[in-house]
This record gives C-alpha cells, sequence and structure tokens, in this order.
C-alpha cells in the first residue's frame, strides 16, 4: 500500500511537471490551476488504474492459479465502480499443490489461497471428495489421515456439483 502511495505521488508530479512545462512553451497562456489540476488528475488516474489492474497483475504474478471465485464491488466513493465493477478479492486453486493417494482416487488435497488486496495471501488447506460433491477444511488439528488415505474427525461441507473450486480441484492432480 505504501508503494502504491509513493507511485501516486509520483504520477502527480510528473504531471504537474508536464503541466508546467506546457505553461512555460505557451508562455503563460494556460491558467495556473492546470499544474494542481493535472496533479490531482494523475493521482486520481493512477488510484483508478490500479484498482482495476489488481486481479489481472495478481494472476500474473502467481501462476499455477485458476481463479475459482471473485467479488467485485461498487461503492459511492468510486462513483467509477457503478459503470464496471472493482475486484477485490478472490480465491484461487493452487493446482501444483494436488495430492491424490492411490486407495482413495475419489479425494483430492489442495491449497485454496484467499486473496484481497492490501491483505497477504491466506492459504487453506482442502480436501475435495469429487465423487460426492463435498470438502472438508484441514484447519483444525482434530483431523487426521488414516493409512488407507482416508479422513478421520472431518467435517465435510456438501458442495453443489458445479462449485467452481470443485470441478478445479478434481481435474488437478
Amino acid at each position: 500500500m505504501l508503494f502504491e502511495l509513493i507511485a501516486a505521488v509520483v504520477t502527480g508530479v510528473a504531471l504537474a511537471g508536464v503541466a508546467m512545462l506546457l505553461r512555460w512553451i505557451s508562455r503563460g497562456l494556460l491558467p495556473k490551476w492546470i499544474v494542481p489540476a493535472m496533479a490531482g488528475l494523475g493521482m486520481l488516474s493512477y488510484s483508478i488504474w490500479s484498482e482495476y489492474s489488481w486481479f489481472d497483475r495478481m494472476n500474473i504474478a502467481l501462476p499455477g492459479l485458476a481463479v475459482s471465485w471473485k467479488n467485485e464491488q461498487t461503492a459511492f466513493w468510486r462513483p467509477w465502480s457503478y459503470i464496471e465493477p472493482v475486484t477485490t478479492r478472490f480465491t484461487a486453486v493452487d493446482l501444483k499443490s494436488a495430492k491424490r493417494n492411490p486407495n482413495q482416487p475419489g479425494l483430492v488435497m489442495i491449497d485454496i489461497l484467499l486473496l484481497a488486496r492490501w491483505q497477504p495471501v491466506t492459504p487453506v488447506r482442502v480436501v475435495f471428495d469429487c465423487q460426492n460433491a463435498r470438502r472438508a477444511d484441514l484447519v483444525d488439528g482434530n483431523v487426521s489421515i488414516a493409512d488407507d488415505g482416508s479422513l478421520m474427525g472431518a467435517e465435510w461441507i456438501k458442495l453443489e456439483p458445479d462449485d467452481a473450486a470443485l470441478k478445479i480441484a478434481c481435474s488437478a492432480g
């Protein structure tokens, strides 16, 4: 967040410099208020670009992920978001972390990454039961894996068969 603030300020200073140069070239024909107006416009433009490009930049920065859900928001302090909502957080399946036990081919253990703007990435280890369309989150210490690959102590959550994370996880590994 600090780097984005610095980048916005640098953008504002750069555009103020351009406006000062234009005033000098026009020999003062342009009004003085154009300098702070250009600085403000530059900072606002950078902020809007940064908000809208965050989702794509994160996808490029984290290869091997498949997005299963994204949250798009509108807000009155961002009136441009009513034209096109801004993605502020999303959930991705880490395809590189997929593991299957040969004794339990219908189960796949995989990491789900929770990503939000200005927040650290939060991984959650999950087991999907591809045949019964359900999942178990391995966040509690109560879950253990038996020698045959089955889960003991897991709380299964029923999913819709068309759940995006379920489809992605079951096709991985």
